[in-house]
């Protein structure tokens, strides 16, 4: 009886010792999800300055491994939010869009790849959903591996876009996983 009135009260006293542990928010740099590969013209959910449901804390652009292209963003980012301030659901999207398309390349962490994807969301303007994502792949040029840092996780992925390319939601990301063979 003394043993299992002595184990409750130490499950007890750890829960509440870890409770305000565990409430507390996370630290470090927001996630860096959709699309930014490059710090393109694509949007982050750590970037959302909105506090939409995937909003998290700012990114540190003194942690990023190009600063400058990081700082850069930012910026683009906030006059793309002031200029569609006034606006809400599918106009807002579009304004959103075109205001991505005034992105100065030149300060992107891979300029090249930026002006590539500028032109392809020119070309694909009238689409929407699966059939644009879709399409700015097909238009896309294919990475070059051989300037990647990692040529062999370049690879992997030019290999896993283009076994998946006619996919589209949970199907796509069943294909992506059987290829990175992820559970």
């Amino acid at each position: 009886m003394k043993t299992r009135l002595m184990m409750i009260i130490s499950a007890l006293m750890a829960s509440l010792i870890c409770l305000p542990a565990s409430a507390q928010p996370a630290q470090g740099q927001g996630s860096m999800g959709g699309g930014m590969n490059g710090m393109g013209p694509g949007g982050g959910a750590g970037m959302m300055q909105g506090g939409g449901p995937r909003a998290g804390a700012p990114r540190d652009c003194s942690l990023a491994p190009n600063p400058t292209a990081c700082t850069a963003h930012r910026e683009a980012r906030a006059q793309a939010h002031e200029a569609c301030k006034n606006t809400a659901g599918p106009q807002r999207r579009q304004c959103m869009q075109e205001q991505r398309q005034n992105f100065d390349c030149t300060k992107a962490g891979n300029p090249q790849q930026c002006e590539s994807r500028k032109m392809a969301y020119k070309e694909c303007q009238g689409q929407a959903g699966p059939a644009f994502r879709q399409c700015v792949q097909q238009k896309m040029p294919p990475v070059d591996c051989s300037k990647a840092p990692n040529q062999a996780r370049c690879d992997l992925h030019q290999k896993a876009r283009a076994a998946c390319q006619d996919k589209f939601g949970p199907e796509h990301k069943a294909c992506l996983r059987e290829q990175f063979g992820v559970k």
